[in-house]
Order: C-alpha cells, then sequence, then structure tokens
C-alpha cells in the first residue's frame, strides 16, 4: 500500500511514468532513511504518540532493515515507488499497528530531505578525503620532479620559464580551494529538515531540537517552507562544488595529454595505462585522459540540469524536485571515480628530462633579460624593445 494510496486506482501508466527510476536511487537511501526513521520514532515516544514498548519494537525492527540492506537481502520495488513506503511496509508487516504509527507528524516531504542530507553528509566527507588523497599525490609528484624546467606557455606558446614543481603545486593550491568549498556545502546542508511536514509546518508540537541531535546535524533548518524551497538550491551548491573539482580535474588531463605526445614527449605514458587502436598497431592512446578531461563536461550539465529543473517553480514542494535526485549522486559517481583514477594516474607517470631540457630554449629569458636591463636604469619599454629586436 503507497503512503498516499486512497479509494482510487491510479492508471497504470501514469504511476510508471511518475515513479520513473526513483525506487532505484532510493536504494542508496535506505539505511539514510532507517537512520532518520529511528530518530523520529525516538522523538514520536519523547512526545507522547508511541510508547516505550512500541518505541523500541520500532528501532528494534529498523536496525534489523539497514543489516538486511547492508547484506543486500532488502530491495525497493518499483511498486513501492520509494523506499519510504518499502521500509514502512516492512515494518508494518513486522509489527502490525505499531509500524502504522511510524509516520505520525512526518510528511514524506521532511523524510526524503532528511534522508538526502545525510547521503550528501556521507559523500561529501569521501569526496573531501579524496581531494586529499590526491593533494598529496600531487606533492609527492612535486618533490619527486619539481627541479625539472619546463616551458611555461601563454596562448599555447612558449612564454617563460617553468617547472613541475610549479605545474603540480598550482593543483595542489587549487585542491586546498576546493575543500574550502566542500567546507561551505557541507555546512550548508547540516540543517534537518525534519519536524517541517510537507512544507507549512506540523498541528502538533513536535521535537525537532531532539531529532537534529540524534542524526548529528548542526542545527535545525527553522522555517518549514525554505526547507521545502531549499531542495534544488542545496544541491546545485553541492554539484557547483564537485564541477569545480571536475574542472581541475580536466584541466590536469589536458596538460598531460598536451606533454606526453610525441613534439613534446616531457611526460610519458606508461603502457598500463593507454589503450590501442583497432587498425594501427603503433598506437598507445590516452583515453584515459580524455574521458577525464570529457567528465568535466558531464558533470557541469548536470549542475545545469539541477539549476533548471529546479526554478520557475512557485514555493513549496513540487514533483519537479525528483528530477534533481539521479543528476546528484551520478555526480558524486563520476567526481569520487575520476579523483581516484587522477590519483592512479599521476602514480604511474614520469618525467622525460631530456626532452624537458631540450624545450629549454633562449627564447624563454627575453623577459627576464628585459628586466636585467630595467633594473640597470634602462627604461622598462626601451630594454623591452631591446631584447625583442635582437630575437
Amino acid at each position: 500500500m503507497k503512503l498516499w494510496e486512497k479509494n482510487y486506482k491510479l492508471d497504470e501508466k501514469v504511476e510508471a511514468f511518475t515513479v520513473g527510476n526513483d525506487y532505484l536511487l532510493d536504494q542508496r537511501l535506505v539505511k539514510y532513511d532507517c537512520a532518520a526513521s529511528i530518530a523520529h520514532v525516538k522523538m514520536l515516544y519523547r512526545i507522547g504518540f508511541l510508547d516505550e514498548a512500541e518505541c523500541a519494537q520500532l528501532v528494534g525492527a529498523l536496525e534489523e532493515l539497514i543489516a538486511l540492506d547492508q547484506a543486500g537481502k532488502f530491495s525497493v520495488k518499483k511498486s513501492d515507488e520509494d523506499c519510504h513506503t518499502a521500509i514502512e511496509a516492512f515494518l508494518t508487516q513486522k509489527l502490525g499497528d505499531a509500524g502504522k504509527k511510524v509516520h505520525a507528524a512526518r510528511s514524506r516531504n521532511d523524510q526524503v530531505l532528511a534522508a538526502l542530507r545525510l547521503y550528501y553528509k556521507d559523500e561529501l566527507v569521501e569526496v573531501s578525503r579524496l581531494v586529499d588523497a590526491l593533494a598529496l599525490s600531487l606533492e609527492s609528484f612535486g618533490k619527486k620532479y619539481g627541479k625539472v624546467k619546463v616551458p611555461g606557455y601563454t596562448h599555447t606558446r612558449k612564454a617563460m620559464p617553468s617547472s613541475f614543481g610549479l605545474w603540480s603545486q598550482a593543483f595542489v593550491e587549487s585542491m586546498a580551494d576546493n575543500k574550502k568549498l566542500l567546507a561551505v556545502a557541507s555546512d550548508l546542508i547540516d540543517q534537518s529538515p525534519l519536524g517541517t511536514g510537507a512544507g507549512y509546518g506540523l498541528p502538533v508540537k513536535v521535537d525537532r531540537e531532539l531529532t537534529a541531535k540524534l542524526l548529528d546535524f548542526k542545527k535545525v533548518q527553522e522555517n518549514p517552507l525554505y526547507v521545502q524551497n531549499s531542495r534544488g538550491k542545496f544541491e546545485a551548491t553541492i554539484l557547483h562544488c564537485l564541477s569545480q573539482i571536475m574542472l581541475d580535474l580536466n584541466k590536469l588531463a589536458s596538460d598531460l595529454m598536451l606533454f606526453s605526445t610525441k613534439e613534446f614527449g616531457f611526460i610519458e605514458l606508461p603502457p598500463e595505462i593507454c589503450t590501442g587502436s583497432s587498425i594501427m598497431p603503433q598506437k598507445k592512446n590516452p583515453d584515459v585522459l580524455e574521458l577525464l578531461r570529457a567528465k568535466y563536461h558531464k558533470v557541469l550539465a548536470l549542475e545545469q540540469l539541477v539549476k533548471t529543473v529546479s526554478s520557475n517553480l512557485i514555493s513549496g514542494y513540487n514533483r519537479d524536485v525528483q528530477l534533481t535526485k539521479e543528476p546528484v549522486m551520478a555526480s558524486f559517481d563520476e567526481a569520487k571515480n575520476c579523483l581516484e583514477i587522477t590519483y592512479l594516474v599521476l602514480s604511474k607517470i614520469k618525467i622525460d628530462n631530456s626532452a624537458c631540457e631540450k624545450a629549454m630554449t633562449e627564447d624563454l629569458n627575453a623577459a627576464g633579460k628585459a628586466l636585467e636591463l630595467a633594473a640597470k636604469g634602462v627604461p622598462f619599454r626601451t630594454a623591452y624593445q631591446s631584447v625583442s629586436n635582437g630575437l
């Protein structure tokens, strides 16, 4: 039985259309929804909606369900619509009337937001860990190859002397900024939505501080209407952070592809991270880097999808926001996978010192020569012209 079911039957095609693949996505949320339900049950006991025995039964059954989910023995079916219905059905089948009491003083609206935010919190912690790991890998790369000189480029043309130390440290510092963005997103979503119902509060007094504390939320999100309005807004913030990380990986991959071409030869890509051609026997292709480069555009597109889907909606809950769930989950998956692959690639590549040294041509020192003359009192523009005329 669906949570909203009444005395009529929904058209099967409409049901399939409205459910979509949400039931599959919700498999990831089962443990989070159960955790939020445990907090809600304890709150219902506190305010007198459940007696002690019912509370204990419900908590025990929800903990059992978490274990079943972790063992791969609990599935959300299409007929369930979502994990919330599947969980309540499990409780009702197991506990009878006690299971039917679990949804008192709660809407699917604040229920799904609680589960999603717990999921987001865990995912952001994992992304942050992978960003740290990549930063350490870049620092190790810099220690190993940092003193190797290479040309620096502007307009894709040789400009001034650079080094792999300068190159790697640029990404290290950007990862530090990415950590700040992740911290902002984490702080933003660390607000408990439970107890706000469908967006207009509840006609009964509930203990929102208790559920927030039990779920380790930093604070309660006060305004119930803003709780609903923030869905899409908070997700867009998360995806912006992820797209910034992916932008760095895009640039890093582009650099490695360019520097590993035969024409440059600064970097050697070992065969175990390259693929081959179906027709050209000599080819060792940097497919892994090309896909890293492209994945940024996918995450960026998903960010725009979330922003556009959640715009032009009136205040309050709108079913449109169901379509923000999949792009957020997909973006987390892409970001984590790409961070891990970039870490692997960095651990495999090698520098060709002779190719780098050969590329350090005299023209790279032109700006330095002009500044040497300027330091001796020659007007810089005169020095600039003098060096330019000698090239």
